[in-house]
């Protein structure tokens, strides 16, 4: 297939419309000088560029996007997946990917989690397998050179087009992907477009000049070896619903409150000098506005200093806005920003909330990763038949809460053995994160002797007999 610029450099509709939005999230997200040159401060009226400059060099970002993707992950991967991969257990190549599935020495574990960091800031990501493309005489020449697919993380600002097909069984798959995977230094791009049957890699100049395949392959599985990680899915195939989408607009809200603050408390402490130009005085750290004669004749030098009480009202907004990103991320007990004191009532419902959400995280993961070991196992002439399986529900609650509540439980002092074993369970899931180690403690709760119950070794009966013998010997007083 000959390609022209224009169908080389071809973007899918979706594509078009979302990825300024792509990019504003992603600089949300990395926050410090990304998001500075991202320059999402708000210029004042005839600011000159100087000042501009100053001001986007002092004002700091308040990062809430980071700190909520990491919050969510943190929950999602406390608890590991259970991944059993049926018939290809035995594969020593499957073992190999799981320990190292980049190539660049990141476990498979690893990967994921960094994939779904991306997928909440973006809203989907891709995940593609490759396999080098090295002839071997047999599986074990292959197995020693460690020659074995391989999985990288295509963010969607480099999925340029992209198309799904309806199957005979009414499911959708892709049956053409278009990459872009480098960028050179005089500007040209690297492309890798998927096909069912080929894969092309195509260099297009930076300007001007025609596109040039470099390479055209067979694709020897007869699929597009890419996975979609939905963070939530919305109503467009290929598009998903980011983690930022209005948390973003408020961080940059505050962040333009802030460079308001930032200005305050420098025009407060350092006044302006208003003066004529024929006047030779300096401000100090201040500024110097000149007023022309003809403006304001006799004028003499004065400081001009803000009174500075638009500062509590400048906080206030930020405070407010800080509450709406906890609350639209249910994140607001977790993290121990509230204000007020909640019902439980109240705090369940939160934790409940923020279950549903992870919940569905995991679902989508779940069903990537399935999807993922499929096309592993056709790279590999195998057939995958297991099961990848994550949590349903995380453990969410208010360990401070529960803790206070279950002294209070055990301070009535039932006549209930099992129910003090009960609740010194719910004692140690609230202090201990470890499976392994709540197994070896509730075992130690279940065999420790009930209340009013006595363990003693025991005695052999020529010893008792002796002992008795002693007592009734002993003159009494």
């Amino acid at each position: 297939m000959a390609y022209t610029r224009d169908k080389a450099l071809e973007t899918h509709t979706d594509y078009k419309e979302n990825v300024n939005h792509w990019q504003f999230w992603i600089r949300s997200y990395n926050g410090g000088y990304d998001y500075m040159i991202g320059q999402y401060l708000n210029r004042y009226n005839l600011e000159l560029d100087n000042e501009f400059n100053q001001r986007l060099a002092n004002t700091p970002c308040d990062n809430h996007c980071r700190n909520i993707v990491q919050t969510y992950s943190s929950f999602l991967f406390r608890v590991k997946p259970s991944r059993d991969f049926g018939d290809m257990q035995d594969d020593p190549s499957l073992e190999n990917f799981l320990k190292d599935a980049d190539l660049d020495g990141n476990d498979f574990n690893s990967v994921i989690k960094q994939a779904q960091n991306y997928s909440a800031i973006y809203g989907q990501c891709f995940l593609v397998l490759d396999k080098p493309k090295i002839t071997t005489n047999t599986r074990a020449e292959e197995l020693e050179q460690d020659i074995r697919p391989y999985l990288s993380i295509v963010t969607p600002e480099n999925v340029l087009d992209w198309n799904y097909k309806r199957e005979i069984n009414g499911k959708y798959s892709l049956d053409y992907l278009k990459v872009r995977e480098e960028v050179d230094k005089t500007g040209g791009t690297y492309l890798r477009c998927w096909y069912l049957d080929k894969v092309d890699t195509i260099y297009v100049p930076f300007q001007g000049a025609e596109p040039t395949l470099l390479d055209t392959a067979d694709n020897l599985i007869g699929k597009i070896p890419a996975v979609i990680l939905y963070n939530s899915k919305s109503h467009k195939r290929g598009i998903g619903q980011s983690d930022l989408s209005d948390i973003a607009d408020l961080q940059k809200s505050i962040y333009n409150e802030y460079s308001e603050i930032e200005q305050l408390i420098r025009l407060t402490n350092h006044p302006s000098l208003v003066k004529t130009p024929s006047v030779n005085a300096s401000a100090g750290a201040g500024a110097i506005i000149e007023m022309p004669e003809e403006i304001e004749p006799n004028l003499k030098p004065y400081l001009l200093q803000p009174s500075g009480q638009n500062l509590q009202a400048i906080m206030e907004s930020i405070n407010k806005k800080v509450e709406a990103i906890h609350r639209i991320s249910h994140t607001d007990a977790v993290r121990g920003t509230k204000t007020q004191v909640s019902s439980g009532i109240a705090l369940q419902t939160e934790f409940e909330l923020l279950n549903a959400r992870l919940s569905e995280k995991a679902d989508n993961l779940q069903i990537a990763e399935e999807n993922l070991f499929r096309l592993y196992a056709l790279f590999q002439n195998r057939k995958f038949d297991g099961e990848i399986d994550y949590p349903d529900t995380f453990n969410i609650r208010d360990y401070a809460s529960d803790l206070m509540f279950y002294q209070q439980a055990k301070a009535i002092n039932v006549k209930s053995p099992t129910l003090v074993k009960e609740i010194d369970k719910e004692i140690a899931r609230a202090v201990i994160d470890d499976d392994e180690k709540l197994n070896i403690i509730f075992e130690e709760i279940d065999t420790k002797p009930e209340v009013g119950e006595f363990t003693q070794d025991e005695v052999p009966k020529e010893e008792v007999e002796e002992v008795e013998e002693e007592v009734i010997e002993e003159p009494t007083s």
